[in-house]
């Protein structure tokens, strides 16, 4: 999708534009290249609901942000949910995360509105951030700040093909569904470690993957961490979503070596595929069926 598209359906919002600067919502961390190109985001503050892990951090740091505010997608495991708030400490970057019950995942709106902080680093609490603020105030407040960020990180895919069956068809690590190739098409199990919430259904569509894990992200407020599941029921893909509290979100391995499933699609479930069993199990029925 162009950034143009984003503006239409809604995933991308400039919500406030002055002087200071500007206050832009995301439904997910992956658009962000997608509306900056190669250009800085040096005055405007970024609200993504995406988790706040390393992976994002990359995605969005690059672009030198004033601010940044993601989810806290209930921490889970190794802290992977808030990881990227300490990356962005490095970068000099403030940034906060958002409890996940108190916003959806995919919904950058939502999370400006009505997302409550959980977490900060120390950057921001040195500009007045603290737990239990209002993602609207914390936005407000980094909007006033100085510009701070003068390095670029690439992302990285971080991909290995673990398993190629009798058919031709492959397990393949990668970090994020957004990641996924064109020969993936119709071939390939993608285990990967972002949420499967709103904002991914368009990749998954979009991919035509034989079927796909991802994170449940801590299920989250409406269930949005599982959102896209149906979605891809009726794409006919099926798919699965891993426990954040099982494994790493940001790290497609940690979800396929790690992952306890937690939910899954109808499809997924007439392959074999059931709850509380691991990613590897959940991850060969459905490269095999």
């Amino acid at each position: 999708m162009t950034s143009q598209d984003h503006f239409a359906d809604g995933s991308i919002r400039i919500v406030e534009d002055d002087v200071q600067g500007r206050i832009v919502t995301f439904d997910s961390a992956t658009f962000v290249n997608d509306f900056y190109g190669d250009t800085l985001a040096s005055k405007d503050v970024i609200a993504a609901a995406s988790y706040s892990g390393v992976l994002c951090a990359r995605m969005v740091a690059r672009h030198q942000p004033r601010g940044v505010i993601g989810l806290d997608c209930a921490i889970g495991k190794d802290g992977a949910g808030i990881a990227g708030l300490a990356f962005y400490e490095a970068l000099g970057i403030p940034s906060a995360a958002v409890d996940v019950m108190t916003a959806e995942m995919g919904n950058g709106n939502d999370l400006y509105t009505s997302g409550i902080i959980s977490r900060v680093n120390d950057r921001a609490t040195s500009l007045g951030l603290n737990p239990g603020m209002s993602a609207r105030e914390a936005a407000s407040i980094l909007k006033a700040a100085d510009d701070l960020c003068d390095d670029r990180f690439a992302d990285q895919e971080n991909r290995e093909t673990i398993y190629t069956n009798a058919a031709g068809r492959s397990i393949v690590c990668t970090d994020s569904i957004a990641f996924w190739r064109p020969e993936d098409t119709g071939r390939n199990v993608l285990c990967t470690a972002g949420h499967t919430g709103r904002s991914v259904i368009d990749y998954i569509v979009g991919s035509g993957v034989w079927g796909f894990i991802c994170s449940d992200g801590g299920i989250g407020k409406n269930e949005s961490g599982i959102a896209a599941l149906p979605a891809a029921d009726d794409a006919g893909i099926a798919g699965a979503s891993v426990s954040a509290l099982s494994a790493r979100m940001g790290d497609g391995h940690s979800t396929y070596y790690d992952g306890v499933i937690s939910a899954c699609n109808e499809l997924a479930r007439s392959k074999g595929v059931q709850k509380g069993m691991s990613a590897i199990e959940a991850a060969r029925l459905l490269v095999d069926n």
